[in-house]
C-alpha cells in the first residue's frame, strides 16, 4: 500500500517539529535567560572557527553553540581553558532542593513514569550545565529526597538514581554507591552510633578537616577535576528530619552514602588568596532534639572552627548549609517560623515538645553561626542554603551599636564587610529547573562572588520533546515498513 505524498509530507513535518523542539530544549537556557547569565562572570568570548556562524547564529546563542559542539571553535584547546582558567577562580554551581520521590507497590503506572521522566528531566538540567561550564565544584543544597521515612532499601533505591540519572559520573566516583544498592543489606547505625559516641572531640573535628582538596576520591589531588567536579551533598530535612525527627539510622546512612554533615575545606592556606567552604547540618542546630548528641556534635564542630581554624585563617568563607538564616518577615516569602509537637500528636507521643520544623534559624543562632563561619572584618563571604524553594537573596550588615548582624536586601557598609546570603531556587520543574551558578574571582585582597541563576522551564517542554521524537521514529519506521 503506498502513503500519499501529503500523508509524507506531515511525516515529515512531524520529524523536523521534534527535532526542532529538541533544539529549543536543549538552548532554552540561553533563549529564556539573558547573555551570560548562564555562563561564569567575566568568561571571555569563544572565536568560531567559521565566520558564517558570525552570520547564521545569533550572537545569544553562538557563544553556547562554541562550547557545545566540538570543531566550532577556532580553537580546539579555547574551551578548557577558558573554563578551566587558573585557580584565581572558583567555580561552583548549586542546585537547590531536587525532592526526588519514591515507587511503591501501590503506586500507579503514570506516576511511577512521572517519576523515571523527573529524574532525566534534573538530569538533564545538570547535564547540559556541567557540559557547558564544567565547574569545579557542585553543591545540592539538601532535601535530595522527598521523605527522610523511608527503609534503607528505598534509600539506597533513590541514591541509586541520584548517581546514575540526576548527577552521572565516572564509575569509580559512585561505585560505592553502587555497591551498597547491589547488596541492600540495612546498614549498621548501632556500629556506627558506637564509633561516633567513642570518638574524642578534637579527633572528631580533625577528622572534618581538609586542604586543598578537590577530589574526594583522590585526595591527593591539588588542582580542580573539571570532569569529575567534587560534589557535596547537604542534609535536608527530607534526607534526615529535623532534629526532633533525625535518628541514628537516618544519620548513619546519610553519612554512609552521601559523605559528612559537618566539615571544612581550606584552600590556599598562608597565601593572599586563602578561602574555605564550610559545610554546616543546619537540621542539628537547634532543638530540642530527639537524639540531643547530634547538636553537641555540630556545635562542637564549629566551636572547634573558632578555636582551632579561625586563629590562623585570614581569607574568606563559603558557608553552606540548607536552612536559611534568621531575617525578618517579608524579606524572603517564608517568614521566621519554628513549631513544635505539642500534646495534640499522639502517635509518638515521646516527640512532645521537640523540634518539628523551622523556615529560619532562630535570631541567636544566625549570630552565633556568622560570627564563628566569617572571623575577618575586611574579607566577607557568601552563605548559600537552600529550603524556600521560591529562592531568595539579600545580606547580612553588622550593626556595630549592638554588634549584630542585620538581614537587608542592600549591603550596609560597616568596619565589618557586608556578607551576601543566596537562598537558591529549587532545581524542580515547578520552579523553572534553576541552575545556581557562583563565580568567585580573587581582586588585589579579597575574594568576590557574582551569582546568577540559569533557568530552564517547566518539565512539560521536556516530555514533550521526548514525546514529540518517539511520535517522529514511529511514523518514519511505519513509512519505510508500508
Amino acid at each position: 500500500m503506498a502513503i500519499s505524498r501529503r500523508i509524507r509530507a506531515l511525516i515529515d513535518l512531524a520529524a523536523i517539529f521534534a527535532i526542532g523542539l529538541n533544539g529549543f530544549v536543549y538552548f532554552y537556557p540561553d533563549i529564556l535567560n539573558d547573555p551570560q547569565q548562564c555562563n561564569w562572570h567575566n568568561s571571555p568570548a569563544l572565536t568560531p572557527k567559521f565566520d558564517i556562524l558570525d552570520d547564521i547564529i545569533p550572537q545569544k546563542y553562538l557563544q553556547p553553540v562554541l562550547r557545545a559542539v566540538p570543531g566550532l571553535s577556532k580553537n580546539e584547546d579555547d574551551v578548557p581553558s577558558l573554563i578551566n582558567r587558573s585557580q584565581d577562580e572558583i567555580h561552583m554551581l548549586l542546585f537547590g532542593d531536587p525532592q526526588i520521590n519514591g515507587n511503591w507497590k501501590s503506586t500507579k503506572y503514570i506516576k511511577r513514569l512521572d517519576n523515571y521522566g523527573n529524574d532525566y528531566y534534573l538530569g538533564h538540567i545538570y547535564n547540559t550545565m556541567y557540559n557547558r561550564l564544567h565547574p569545579s565544584h557542585v553543591a545540592v543544597m539538601g532535601d535530595l529526597f522527598s521523605s527522610q521515612w523511608i527503609l534503607d532499601s528505598e534509600f539506597y533505591n533513590r541514591t541509586y538514581r541520584f548517581v546514575e540519572r540526576l548527577f552521572p559520573r565516572d564509575l569509580e566516583y559512585k561505585q560505592h554507591v553502587l555497591d551498597v544498592h547491589a547488596k541492600h543489606e540495612d546498614y549498621d547505625w548501632n556500629k556506627w552510633l558506637q564509633d561516633e559516641k567513642s570518638m574524642d572531640p578534637l579527633h572528631r573535628f580533625q577528622s572534618r578537616v581538609y586542604n586543598d582538596v578537590y577530589d574526594w576520591v583522590h585526595q591527593d589531588r591539588r588542582t580542580p577535576n573539571f570532569e569529575n567536579p567534587l560534589f557535596i551533598n547537604l542534609t535536608g530535612n527530607h534526607d534526615i528530619g529535623y532534629s526532633g525527627d533525625a535518628t541514628w539510622q537516618h544519620m548513619a546512612r546519610f553519612h554512609h552514602l552521601f559523605g559528612q554533615n559537618n566539615y571544612v575545606i581550606n584552600y590556599n592556606i598562608g597565601t593572599p588568596k586563602e578561602w574555605r567552604i564550610v559545610v554546616v547540618d543546619s537540621l542539628t542546630l537547634e532543638g530540642p532534639a530527639l537524639q540531643p548528641e547530634f547538636v553537641n556534635y555540630t556545635w562542637s564542630f564549629l566551636e572547634h572552627l573558632r578555636d582551632v581554624e579561625n586563629p590562623n585563617f585570614k581569607g574568606t568563607t563559603i558557608l553552606l548549609t540548607h536552612i536559611p538564616m534568621y531575617k525578618r518577615a517579608g524579606l524572603c516569602r517564608d517568614g521566621p517560623e519554628h513549631r513544635y509537637y505539642d500534646e495534640t500528636y499522639q502517635r509518638e507521643p515521646y516527640k512532645i515538645g521537640l523540634l518539628r520544623s523551622q523556615n529560619h534559624l532562630s535570631f541567636e543562632t544566625t549570630q552565633k553561626l556568622l560570627n564563628i563561619a566569617f572571623p575577618n572584618a575586611d574579607q566577607g563571604g557568601i552563605i548559600l542554603t537552600g529550603h524556600d524553594h521560591e529562592g531568595c537573596d539579600g545580606w547580612y550588615n553588622f550593626n556595630e551599636s549592638d554588634s549584630t548582624w542585620v538581614a537587608s536586601k542592600i549591603p550596609v557598609p560597616s568596619h565589618k564587610q557586608p556578607v551576601r546570603e543566596v537562598v537558591v531556587k529549587s532545581m524542580m520543574g515547578d520552579f523553572d529547573g534553576q541552575t545556581g551558578i557562583l563565580t568567585g574571582e580573587f581582586d588585589h585582597d579579597r575574594w568576590n562572588f557574582t551569582f546568577t541563576y540559569c533557568s530552564f522551564t517547566v518539565q512539560h517542554w521536556w516530555w514533550a520533546s521526548k514525546v514529540a521524537i518517539l511520535i517522529a521514529i514511529l511514523l518514519k519506521s511505519v513509512t519505510y515498513l508500508v
